[in-house]
């Protein structure tokens, strides 16, 4: 997809603000929440509508009656939609999910067919892959999609099977459901109405008590075979796996926007608050350990999504390892920055009257769906294990190089902390592999999780040395270069000493000479200049959330 230009982006968000501001009141919002009562699908609708904001149109191409808007754009705008409510987000977010088997594995008629009729009648969409012994391995499921021959070829399948978790699951006009087919796993298109499709009661949930989500049952339902996307059989997984890069990446923008919902508060919050003669903004034991933290974890975040974004813009599809790494890093950082902005409030923060403990509530959730954070540790760790592999061990010295050229650009992007994170992973993960110790599980996924730091570490630096700019950008450039080192030193750190954890506590070595390995002595040495670059980012910060 093109996408839309600086100013036609800039144009649709104040629209899904301002739609916001009519339509979504806080205190509204805390009432449904306090009701478990989610957003009437008329709403939605009204955010469908193309005479108030044709939300929808952003995942159609142009050629069928969309906005036909790129990943970049689709960031930037669920970063928007979740920070004024998760719940409203994931009911829209539903809809271009269930699009995405049709958009990467649509035949051209089905897709003519289909994404014309999503534009002009606003279809509800949901994505029925989760089943309740399945979870996040879609290969397990037990969905079966029967076909139905006749004078020797298949004229449609009937469905049975049963579904979970599944969002705008009572509400959505057309289901795209993963069954087993007669080759491996198919989607299939089922319309609401069809025989043989029924609903559970919404569930009870911790957060996003604004989506709807049931779980249903398919009891022979009959569709024709035109309705399985691709016209081939076999094709599901491949047709999933090739939209994950997508799909994670705007799961991530939900953490990075429900997490800036919050700090943006508590920061607010803190200028107001007078504790010891002095507002909390102005103590360093506050603002150091509960804001800065959280505000340097998400905007690495946001480097490594852009980035992500941007690839998938020139090819499409793909990057399912990057895609994991941007959810893993977006979620886990949105859900730290919200409980850590309950704590900043004190007792304020725990009570329902305030917006900060729903959000903790909502954004939980991006650390479970789409994968949760435990299978993308696996998932990186395998891709990142199988490269290390491949490459006789050079993967990560490799991508060091390109850290030592960066810093040697410039020195002021925290490059030189990346290239020392990437070198101890690299080392460590030589380590597992001489010791055989991603035998166990738990190693493999620790491995995973540091793949995500370093990643992330040296693509906040890449993006902190550009001109990046624009109507957008919340920090100026010395505040982004400031964090860009924050993190850097915090991964390097991290990756050395959980680094010397997994070897010594699963396999064998000497302590000290560990610590030459992952050249800890350098990495603490890094750690210079650090309450400096604190006191900036705290500075600004203040700035940027004026007390409200």
């Amino acid at each position: 997809m093109v996408g839309l230009d600086e100013d036609s982006r800039e144009m649709m968000i104040n629209g899904i603000k301002a739609f916001a501001e009519r339509n979504f009141p806080e205190a509204g919002l805390l009432d449904h929440d306090r009701k478990d009562q989610f957003i009437s699908k008329d709403r939605i609708k009204e955010m469908y509508d193309p005479t108030k904001l044709g939300i929808n149109l952003l995942m159609i191409p142009a050629e069928y009656g969309g906005i036909g808007a790129s990943t970049f754009d689709m960031y930037q705008i669920c970063e928007v939609l979740a920070g004024i409510d998760l719940g409203v987000a994931t009911s829209v977010f539903a809809t271009f999910l269930g699009m995405d088997p049709l958009r990467v594995g649509g035949t051209p008629e089905q897709k003519r067919d289909w994404f014309s009729r999503l534009a002009a009648e606003g279809l509800l969409c949901a994505y029925g892959a989760t089943e309740a012994e399945a979870g996040s391995d879609l290969g397990a499921l037990k969905t079966r999609a029967v076909p139905v021959i006749e004078e020797g070829r298949t004229v449609g399948y009937r469905i049975t099977g049963s579904k979970q978790w599944i969002s705008n699951g009572g509400i959505a006009d057309m289901y795209l459901i993963l069954a087993k087919d007669t080759k491996a796993v198919g989607w299939f298109i089922v319309e609401r109405g069809t025989e043989g499709l029924e609903f559970n009661n919404p569930e009870e949930k911790h957060g996003i008590r604004l989506a709807n989500t049931v779980a249903f049952s398919l009891d022979d339902v009959y569709v024709p075979a035109e309705n399985l996307v691709g016209l081939e059989e076999g094709q599901g997984l491949t047709q999933a796996q090739a939209v994950f890069g997508f799909t994670r990446v705007m799961v991530a923008a939900f953490g990075l926007g429900c997490g800036w919902a919050a700090l943006g508060r508590a920061i607010s919050y803190s200028q107001g608050r007078i504790q010891g003669g002095g507002p909390l903004s102005e103590k360093q034991g506050y603002t150091h350990k509960l804001i800065v933290p959280n505000a340097v974890r998400l905007e690495a975040a946001r480097a490594y999504i852009e980035y992500v974004a941007l690839e998938l813009d020139k090819v499409h599809q793909g990057f399912q390892t990057e895609g994991a790494i941007a959810k893993w890093a977006g979620s886990e950082a949105g859900n730290k920055a919200a409980e850590d902005s309950i704590q900043a409030l004190g007792g304020y923060g725990y009570v329902h009257e305030m917006v900060i403990e729903k959000i903790k509530r909502d954004v939980r959730i991006t650390c479970i769906y789409e994968g949760t954070n435990e299978i993308l540790e696996m998932t990186i760790a395998r891709d990142r294990w199988q490269e290390h592999l491949k490459s006789r061990g050079s993967f990560y010295s490799e991508i060091a190089k390109d850290a030592q050229t960066l810093h040697g650009k410039d020195p002021d992007v925290g490059a030189d902390l990346a290239e020392k994170a990437l070198k101890a992973l690299s080392n460590i993960y030589e380590l597992c592999r001489v010791q055989k110790l991603t035998r166990n599980q738990h190693v493999l996924m620790r491995l995973g999780e540091l793949s995500a730091w370093a990643e992330t570490a040296f693509t906040f630096s890449k993006m902190a040395a550009q001109d990046r700019y624009s109507k957008g950008v919340r920090f100026d450039r010395e505040t982004w270069r400031a964090m860009a080192r924050v993190y850097a030193r915090d991964a390097a750190l991290k990756i050395a000493d959980d680094g010397i954890k997994l070897v010594l506590g699963y396999g064998d070595g000497e302590p000290a000479l560990m610590r030459s390995y992952v050249d800890l002595d350098q990495i603490m040495a890094g750690q210079k200049e650090r309450r400096k670059d604190m006191d900036l980012i705290a500075r600004k910060l203040k700035d940027v959330f004026k007390m409200t």
